[in-house]
């Protein structure tokens, strides 16, 4: 039992209001976790600068997203701002299978499905920011964005942290490097569940005929 193949994979869930930190511990976690990935959504939006098909998104038409979703093909989606999103379902579970973990950096709403069409893999994890004050500092931090859409941000946090009573975990994000020993340790033991170690079973069997073998003898 000291292969990753040993074992079934974590769908490992982050949500949070915009400004909490999210974004820089996924990508914090997935430098530090080799067997960690992240999952790639499809979508119909054009292509950004840079952006390649299959490494950032699964660039589809309207018809194509559809006819995934109408298969059963989508294990969340979601309409956002005119576009179509959604996590294609057949990549994820076959890295499952094999012991692979994946990481979504969704909202409340998609991983509200993940964990409704697959309740035994998928971990949730809800970041907090440490106050209201603290989160309105951040966003206005970034001097990215107007006063309007900083309140309309802070407006839209507090739907999201309405829903903090549905993850499995909450980390209150404080500062960077402890919330990701938090997740980190949230992922290893997660890991370690008897229920993603179908082979451990046969181990165990193997163990106990060697002990009354032993006791015979």
């Amino acid at each position: 039992m000291t292969t990753e193949s040993a074992r079934r994979g974590v769908m490992l869930v982050l949500s949070s209001p915009s400004g909490a930190g999210k974004t820089t511990l996924s990508r914090e976690i997935l430098k530090r976790e080799a067997n960690l990935r992240l999952s790639i959504s499809v979508t119909t939006r054009a292509p950004r600068v840079g952006e390649i098909d299959g490494k950032d998104y699964h660039f589809r038409s309207v018809d194509e997203f559809h006819a995934l979703r109408d298969s059963g093909g989508l294990l969340e989606w979601a309409e956002v701002h005119g576009n179509f999103y959604g996590t294609p379902q057949a990549d994820v579970m076959e890295r499952l299978a094999v012991g692979g973990d994946v990481l979504f950096d969704i909202d409340w709403q998609g991983a509200r499905q993940l964990a409704a069409k697959a309740p035994a893999d998928t971990v949730r994890v809800f970041i907090l920011p440490p106050s209201a004050a603290a989160l309105e500092q951040r966003l206005t931090a970034r001097q990215q964005d107007g006063r309007d859409v900083i309140e309309r941000r802070l407006a839209g946090a507090a739907v999201e942290i309405e829903r903090w009573g549905e993850y499995d975990y909450v980390i209150v994000n404080e500062r960077i490097e402890t919330s990701l020993l938090q997740l980190t340790a949230i992922l290893t033991a997660e890991r370690q569940r008897t229920s993603r170690l179908p082979a451990l079973s046969g181990l165990v069997g193997q163990m106990l005929a060697d002990l009354a073998a032993r006791r015979r003898d």
